[in-house]
């Protein structure tokens, strides 16, 4: 059962203005409905949807009208009306589509009168003159060509000034976008409309081609020639433009050739054109002149590689493959294609460019299909499984199968399965089963290890062409192989896939071949009987992943086997109870029932009935020490394929009884699976209570009496009343103050759940209601869990109280709610930090009291009546208002007493909570329907200003170069001595002289000052700090730096916030906003100082959270002095790091400390479908500093290179734009291991670590040899080619140290990271002889680092060894191996060598594949 959210379909509706109301009243006739009537009253309904129903009325009335109605002025007057009406909707907007579908059945004897309104109407749109409205034209005319004959028929009879329009748009928004550049967002919306402009001048010379066609426009004098050759000369100009979009780009590669194809004569000769422009070899003696005038940009320059591809794109998509069309020249096209996509494999890197390539190389296989069918001889030829072509693009696959991105492995199993078909083409008529290139990619695929994720695919698509029976023949234990690699969640979608293809095709098998009905029993022993086995004693992961995602697959296939599996396990499962650890037949059989039930393959009832299962059966499930078969027991009881389904009395029952134990289980998933499940029974009380109120309404007494003898849909309702007043009964009797993390979390959960399902819609009965079960008690229940050290439960409750607040306020007295407030007022200063979130959650609920004002804040907040006045204002926004008034004037005081005695307000009043809960208050605001403008205005410029207050008392802390150690806490005169630099260092505006001296707090504040007399503010101090039972308190250093650190969390979040919620307007000086491009800016200067002068982790961190909400708004800002802002701050840090100021203030240890965190939200704010210029600036210069050419240059600006480069390579958000730097990226990082300086080798040794985790994925397990994280050497060198020469230079330097005669330990610094890098990569025997990089260089250089003096090196050498030695090269370089061993006679034996020979042939003959 999947809950899935009811969409409600938003219809917007039309209005029609005063003149066209005016028209239509003329016309309309009050006694009888005519069709002015029907449309003015369709024109007077709000609702879009009423709208709709209208409209569907218009042809039957127009069919009723006469013939003689056809010259009718209130005819025409409608049509005209309708005209404007379909011209004004919105492309999306269903009126819109219904309008159209409504007069595609107009009867022909009006179409005349429609089609000239209509005319009229798309000529006058055609007029438009904005640039910004072309859109809207635009799209009018895409749906005028979309199942439309009126709108077809207009766009006909206007086909010149449609084209001269284009022609206009095209023209115009090119022209705005350049001068638009560098505002992101006017772009991206300027280029989706060139986008729809290309795509609709595409779809009008498709559809319409004959009005194009014949050699009258064929003249260069015809206009429409004139037009043509302009829009393609726009075309090509498109698609040579690098700075659009690389969708406008593709589409205009479509577009290129679709004229082309249009004006061009002879057609025959258009591939030849074609095939030339691709390969560069265009000669202008045969070109016509109109084509080089137009194309001349594609003509004259070396095509960039994504124009090949583009081109390679469109000639394939736009030239019709089919019937042989193409002739000679078409299929050598086709394979010039072939070729050139091909070579741009290995050049094109990047993750966009590398998607659409292997897209196009799918559209390929498609083609060559579509060709073969009646292609020439010489083309299967070439297109056979051992021609060239398929052997380049299977090279193809096995290096991208198993690619980062899904979009790349998803086409590279489209091209692997295509390319099947294109064999089996070329060899019709012969055995395909037992066909010698099939035979040779079974055995290479099953060679392969199972982590091999593209393995899974291939097979996949190898079993539709060979079958099952034949795999199986060479191996029949492959099941039960794939079963056992399910206990990896990587792989287990894969192998479920495959498992899948396979058990189908094989039952597709049997029942065409075997007559008698016993091939079932030999089905079930493959794919049936190693699942149950599996189920009952495999691991935990195994069997929940099999469970998920093979089971549902089988019984799909086969639901009569659930009777055999069921047969089976009964057998067993008093016997096998399970265990902790293992499921046992119970545990398998619950599994299975479950996942029965939820698929629609069986009834519980049934099965109940029939005495298959009993009740005691499931209850031993719902209380069984494995926590997934309790799980499976209370999923079948849940989980049913359809959601209206009755809850019987039993299932009702059976739940409670899981009720009465499972509530507090420790583990978190567990906790969530019941409460999710659970979720899903109460949605199915709720919707099958909705049938039994329509049953029951529905209902005649006679239907009453005929069904008295069955469950009465009154009685069952009833049921159902009685059993969630009892769940919500068990619910509050377990949720006491004292009750445990875990109970809270799963009551608090469930009651959410309860709340939100059993909402009372209006005008709908409801079979219960939690607000009825609500009295005092239960809210105060609900009010103490704000009291937990939990944050979720704090989350929890607060929205429960939120969905019942009414009924909570309503049993709450003004005394109550006082006290609540007076808490939270207290609490928001605690110096336990999680109380102030506690304070923050209390405040936010009583923000909703509508007598907040009067019961509490009139005592703490000076009065305004005028809020009192304005009714339109919100009791959230005023409550809210006053809140945070309060708040400020507090924090305000207490940020005054700590530029006095920081150390006070560290151990009295820590400053963070009342921030806290300023931030918390703001973000439940809704900022977008604010009534109290003047004062928010005045609220926001107050708390930036308190926030800078705040932020420059507690900052010099977390920015000392010592900011964990700033008190000394002993009295010992040497140590305090000792601290004085430091103290002096970070000194903040302290009015006493605690900074000066170092010293303790005695526990006795009498001692300390009779010690200390000559220091009266001590003693002032020790008095203030007294806690409420008048006890002292010690001041440690971490509370001092806890106060600031967490001071500056809540400042970086509260200013985070207002950028974040309150959106800059474009003017400087907006009159509706709420904050100013001055503040903006000014915040944005907080942010960068403090991320670059932070030594404290935690201060740094946090202020980088709110600095990317900040950055965020800024790339999403009109004003353009705001949108550079970014750039401007990039270029400046970057040119400070370059600088080398003696000067300067940036943090070079700590690893750069906020360095990278700043420039880290910089580059990750970047719009995602633009460009990333920034990103490519940034790149540029750090990899440049990382790898300084003179090396006598300042070290600091290397070591923050390595720093930040660590840091944008390990983020996510910046995902495949990264990858293009990831070469680069690591040279630095083996280079930096040379440097001399400690610094610049443990910044380069972070990176190599962050590179490696980017390149083969995180480590997932602890086997530092497994292959679940390393590719093969040709996928890692394909990827990263720049990386072979690279690598093979350094390992050639390497070597050559270890090649000294002497006995002295001599170890290149790189020679472990070289090692560890080939070390990851594994060979394949699918490696080919297509490949351009060969493996075969790298093999003496890794052979002599086996003779390494460091066994770790030597060991690691055997390994790199591996991935280098072809399949078939093996023996002989063993043999060349212990060859090179040196005779018992030889008078130099050095132990190591022979060592490391002996432990690479170790390797090469311990790798499966290999001996294979």
């Amino acid at each position: 059962m999947v809950l899935k959210k009811k969409k409600e379909i938003q219809v917007d509706a039309f209005f029609l203005d005063h003149q066209q109301l005016e028209k239509l009243q003329r016309f309309s006739k009050a006694e009888e409905q005519n069709l002015a009537s029907l449309l003015l009253h369709c024109a007077q309904l709000s609702n879009g949807i009423q709208q709709i129903q209208c409209i569907k009325q218009i042809m039957p009335l127009v069919k009723k009208m006469n013939q003689m109605s056809a010259c009718n002025p209130m005819a025409k007057a409608c049509f005209d009306i309708l005209g404007e009406v379909y011209f004004s909707l919105g492309a999306k907007n269903p009126l819109k589509k219904v309008l159209a579908s409504s007069l595609n059945s107009l009867p022909e004897e009006f179409m005349a009168m429609a089609l000239k309104s209509f005319v009229c109407c798309l000529r006058e749109e055609l007029k438009t003159t904005d640039i910004y409205l072309y859109r809207k034209v635009l799209d009018n005319l895409a749906c005028c060509m979309e199942d439309f004959s009126l709108g077809r028929a207009s766009v006909k009879n206007l086909f010149e000034e449609v084209l001269q329009f284009l022609q206009k748009s095209l023209l115009g928004i090119q022209e705005e976008n350049r001068q638009n550049h560098g505002n992101c967002i006017v772009q991206t919306q300027l280029m989706h409309d060139l986008l729809i402009a290309i795509k609709v001048s595409m779809t009008i010379v498709q559809k319409l081609q004959e009005n194009i066609q014949g050699s009258l426009w064929k003249h260069n004098e015809s206009f429409v020639w004139q037009s043509m050759c302009s829009l393609l000369r726009s075309s090509a100009n498109f698609l040579m433009d690098a700075t659009l979009l690389q969708t406008v780009q593709t589409t205009s590669g479509l577009a290129v050739i679709l004229f082309t194809k249009a004006m061009y004569e002879p057609a025959e000769e258009l591939p030849s054109l074609v095939s030339d422009l691709l390969l560069g070899s265009m000669k202008h003696a045969g070109v016509p002149s109109w084509f080089v005038s137009t194309c001349g940009s594609l003509c004259t320059e070396e095509l960039p590689d994504s124009v090949l591809l583009f081109l390679c794109h469109g000639a394939l998509a736009m030239l019709e493959w089919k019937n042989g069309s193409m002739c000679e020249n078409g299929e050598k096209l086709l394979l010039d294609i072939a070729s050139v996509l091909l070579s741009l494999s290995s050049e094109l890197k990047d993750s966009s460019m590398a998607t659409s390539l292997a897209r196009v190389l799918a559209i390929w296989t498609n083609s060559a299909l579509a060709a073969l069918v009646s292609g020439s001889p010489n083309l299967k030829i070439k297109l056979n499984g051992n021609s060239d072509i398929v052997g380049k693009l299977l090279e193809y696959i096995y290096t991208h199968w198993e690619h980062p991105l899904d979009a790349v492995r998803h086409q590279t199993k489209l091209i692997f399965k295509n390319l099947l078909q294109i064999h089996r083409n070329t060899i019709t008529g012969c055995n395909e089963r037992s066909d010698p290139f099939f035979a040779r990619l079974m055995k290479h695929l099953l060679s392969l290890e199972w982590h091999v994720k593209g393995k899974y695919a291939s097979l996949g698509c190898l079993v539709e062409c060979v079958g099952t029976e034949n795999i199986l023949q060479l191996d029949r234990t492959i099941p039960v192989q794939i079963l056992d690699v399910m206990n990896d969640q990587s792989l287990a979608p894969y192998a479920s896939d495959l498992l899948e293809t396979m058990f189908t095709n094989h039952k597709a098998h049997f029942t065409l071949s075997v007559q008698e009905s016993t091939w079932i029993d030999q089905w079930h022993d493959i794919w049936v009987s190693p699942l149950l086995v599996i189920l009952c004693e495999g691991n935990h992961d195994q069997t929940t992943y099999i469970i998920d995602y093979y089971l549902p697959k089988l019984l799909k296939c086969s639901p009569d086997s659930l009777s055999y599996m069921i047969r089976i396990l009964q057998a067993s499962a008093d016997a096998n109870l399970g265990s902790r650890n293992t499921r046992g037949a119970l545990g398998a059989l619950m599994a299975c029932l479950r996942t029965a039930r939820a698929h629609g393959h069986l009834e519980l009832s049934n099965i109940m009935s029939n005495g298959l299962i009993s009740t005691e059966c499931i209850k031993q499930g719902l209380v069984h020490q494995h926590n997934q078969v309790c799980i499976d027991a209370l999923g079948l009881l849940c989980e049913t394929h359809r959601s209206t389904e009755i809850v019987s009395m039993e299932e009702m029952q059976l739940i409670q009884f899981f009720m009465m134990y499972n509530l507090n289980n420790q583990s978190p998933s567990v906790r969530q699976q019941i409460c999710s499940l659970l979720r899903k029974l109460f949605c199915r009380i709720q919707e099958s209570s909705q049938v039994l109120y329509k049953l029951e309404q529905n209902k005649t007494k006679q239907e009453l009496l005929e069904d008295s003898t069955k469950r009465h849909p009154l009685g069952i309702l009833q049921q159902y009343k009685v059993f969630m007043s009892s769940v919500c009964d068990r619910l509050f009797e377990v949720l006491f103050p004292g009750s445990s993390h875990s109970t809270r979390f799963s009551v608090l959960t469930i009651l959410g759940s309860i709340a939100e399902i059993f909402s009372v819609p209006k005008g709908q009965a409801q079979v219960f209601q939690l607000d009825q079960e609500i009295d005092s008690t239960r809210v105060q229940t609900l009010i103490q869990c704000f009291a937990s050290t939990f944050e979720e439960v704090k989350a929890l409750a607060f929205g429960l109280l939120m969905k019942l607040r009414d009924v909570a306020f309503n049993l709450q007295d003004s005394e109550s709610v006082d006290l609540l407030f007076q808490a939270a007022v207290d609490l928001s200063t605690s110096t336990k930090p999680y109380d102030c979130v506690t304070a923050s959650y209390l405040l936010n609920f009583l923000v909703y009291h509508k007598g907040l004002q009067h019961i509490c804040l009139r005592k703490w907040v000076k009065h305004n009546p005028q809020t009192d006045e304005n009714t339109s204002v919100s009791t959230v926004e005023k409550n809210t208002l006053a809140v945070i008034k309060l708040l400020l004037v507090n924090v305000e005081e207490e940020i005054f007493q700590a530029k006095k005695s920081l150390l006070q307000a560290a151990a009295s009043f820590p400053m963070y909570g009342r921030v806290h809960c300023i931030t918390g208050a703001l973000q439940q605001l809704p900022f977008n329907n604010l009534t109290l403008v003047p004062e928010w205005k005045e609220m926001v410029a107050r708390l930036i200003l308190m926030s800078y207050k705040l932020s420059a008392v507690v900052s010099p802390v977390v920015q000392s170069s010592s900011p964990e150690g700033l008190i000394p806490m002993d009295s010992d005169s040497e140590s305090a001595g000792r601290l004085q630099m430091i103290l002096h260092e970070i000194q903040p505006q302290d009015t006493n002289d605690y900074f000066l001296q170092a010293k303790i707090l005695q526990e006795h504040c009498k001692v300390e000052s009779e010690k200390l007399a000559d220091h009266r503010p001590m003693e002032n101090i020790c008095t203030e700090m007294r806690g409420k039972d008048r006890q002292t308190c010690d001041v440690t250093a971490q509370m001092v730096l806890v106060c600031c650190w967490r001071s500056m969390k809540e400042v970086s979040l509260l200013l985070g916030t207002l950028c974040k919620l309150l959106p800059s307007q474009a003017a400087p000086e907006p009159s509706d906003g709420l904050i100013t491009v001055e503040q903006v800016k000014s915040i944005g200067d907080y942010f960068k100082h403090h991320l670059l002068q932070s030594r404290h982790r935690g201060a740094f961190e946090l202020a980088y959270a709110g600095f990317v909400q900040l950055t965020e708004m800024l790339s999403r800002c009109n004003s353009e002095s705001l949108r550079k802002m970014p750039e401007q701050w990039l270029s400046c840090v970057l040119e400070e790091i370059k600088s080398c100021d003696p000067s300067s203030t940036l943090c070079a240890t700590r690893r750069s400390a906020g360095i990278p965190f700043y420039i880290q939200a910089l580059l990750a704010s970047e719009p995602k479908k633009s460009k990333t210029d920034l990103l490519k600036m940034a790149m540029k210069e750090l990899i440049s500093l990382a790898t300084p050419l003179n090396e006598s240059s300042s070290v600091i600006p290397q070591v923050h290179a390595l720093n930040i480069l660590r840091a944008l390579f390990r983020d996510t958000r910046l995902g495949e734009n990264i990858m293009p730097y990831v070469a680069d990226g690591l040279q630095a990082a083996i280079l930096g291991f040379m440097s001399p300086v400690w610094a610049v080798r443990n910044s380069s040794t972070l990176l190599f670590s962050a590179l490696i985790t980017r390149i083969f994925g995180v480590k997932r397990g602890k086997d530092e040899n497994s292959k679940k994280n390393r590719m093969t050497g040709r996928e890692f060198f394909s990827r990263f080619p720049s990386l072979y020469p690279f690598l093979l230079k350094q390992l050639e330097v390497v070597t050559n140290t270890l090649n000294s005669e002497a006995e002295e330990l001599k170890i290149h610094p790189s020679l472990f990271l070289l090692l560890l890098i080939l070390g990851r990569l594994y060979p394949s025997p699918m490696d080919g002889t297509y490949s351009a990089l060969s493996m075969a260089p790298f093999v003496p250089f890794v052979i002599r680092c086996g003779h390494s003096p460091v066994y770790l090196s030597r060991e690691m050498s055997g390994r790199a060894l591996v991935p280098f030695v072809m399949v078939n090269e093996v023996p002989h370089t063993v043999l060349s191996l212990l060859e090179g061993l040196p005779d018992s006679t030889s008078p130099c034996i050095r132990q190591n060598n022979i060592h490391g020979t002996l432990l690479q042939v170790k390797s090469l003959f311990g790798d499966q594949s290999c001996l294979s």
